[in-house]
């Protein structure tokens, strides 16, 4: 099984991408199924095909779905909420302090990804291409499995209810199943303009963050070359397509080196002809399963120092990145520019206490004095 989750600012054609990535996956035989979580729902006017809550083919070997949080939220959670404040009251707290403890932030969006995991272990697809919502919605839906599951331990404590186990049970699934870098990757679309490299590197260090897996930039939009051009547009045509030339080698010389790249369409690409026909481009002879050979590194990495050890944390960071670093019981808090995540350190460095800590163009580097205390 594999997942492919697209994502990017609102507008810069992810829903295309993502249908396009659907169909060429299903033309090279692989039973295929894309998904939408974006609340707009633009999937089936991409196939021009009308979707529903339930998987619908849209061709040989090719299905589609716009999955609708609402209606999980009226049919799953409500009745979990119900169990949870039952839990709750039992433990002396009264009805309206219980009310309150179980309305969860992001709800919707954490059943819409939910709804991702269990098509994927219940359906008969090889691969699932997830159509995400704006890089925003994104980034804070992906945080949300280990978000809600601290939530539910801080709440909870030792009150543990079959309820919050099988529900803590659940969330740490998904998240096992998000940062599987051998089973679910990001592609990340963007369009070639000034803002976009410094957003770029943002959304990179908040998956990274996540130890969440990026296999591929994709830009998209880009204007055809300017061959020979003629009349009174010939001009403006030139310098735009300067301007983007000059937005992917400043995308390149920021580290991203492999970035595909789509055409700008006259027409609207609606129906599988001419979505193939952008997969075509978009991957030219790969698998469209191999992203664009961006390597996956490995969240925390441990190496041996004279005086203790080098804790490397593989988070690309911008020039005008904030990182604030804080030692918190076992674990490390890390906010990167707004983003904060508790990481647990790996056993080994337990003991040990924080002496130092720097930042490179590949992330950030932890030094710790061995067997010394905690700092």
């Amino acid at each position: 099984m594999r997942i492919l989750l697209f994502t990017g600012k609102g507008g810069v054609g992810k829903t295309t991408l993502a249908a396009a990535t659907g169909a060429a996956l299903a033309a090279r035989g692989r039973k295929t199924l894309v998904v939408s979580t974006d609340p707009a729902h633009s999937l089936g006017d991409a196939f021009g095909h009308s979707l529903g809550a339930e998987p619908s083919e849209v061709d040989a070997l090719l299905s589609a779905v716009q999955i609708d949080s609402r209606t999980l939220v009226d049919t799953t959670w409500h009745r979990l909420r119900a169990e949870l404040q039952t839990a709750l009251s039992g433990a002396g707290l009264d009805t309206l302090d219980a009310e309150e403890l179980t309305v969860l932030p992001g709800v919707d969006e954490l059943l819409a990804l939910t709804e991702v995991r269990r098509l994927a272990e219940e359906g008969p697809w090889e691969t699932i291409v997830v159509d995400c919502g704006p890089t925003a919605e994104t980034l804070r839906l992906l945080a949300l499995p280990e978000a809600v599951s601290g939530y539910l331990a801080r709440v909870f404590g030792r009150r543990v209810t079959d309820s919050v186990r099988r529900l803590g049970t659940h969330l740490d699934g998904l998240r096992a199943l998000l940062t599987e870098p051998s089973v679910t990757t990001v592609r990340l679309v963007l369009t070639p303009e000034r803002v976009v490299v410094a957003e770029a590197r943002r959304t990179l260090s908040s998956l990274a963050l996540r130890g969440i897996a990026v296999d591929g930039l994709i830009a998209n939009r880009l204007m055809p070359a300017p061959g020979f051009w003629r009349g009174g547009a010939a001009s403006w045509l030139r310098t735009r397509r300067t301007q983007q030339d000059a937005v992917l080698a400043e995308l390149s010389k920021a580290g991203f080196e492999a970035v595909s790249r789509v055409e700008h369409r006259a027409v609207e690409p609606v129906g599988l002809p001419a979505l193939l026909e952008i997969a075509t481009e978009l991957y030219r002879d790969r698998d469209p399963l191999a992203g664009d050979g961006t390597p996956v590194t490995p969240l925390l990495r441990v190496r041996p120092a004279p005086d203790g050890y080098t804790l490397r944390i593989a988070i690309p960071l911008s020039r005008d990145a904030e990182v604030d670093l804080a030692r918190v019981d076992d674990d490390l808090a890390i906010t990167v520019d707004g983003f904060r995540r508790l990481i647990a350190l790996p056993e080994s460095l337990r003991p040990c206490r924080i002496t130092g800590a720097e930042s490179d163009a590949d992330g950030l580097v932890v030094s710790l004095a061995g067997n010394r205390g905690r700092g």
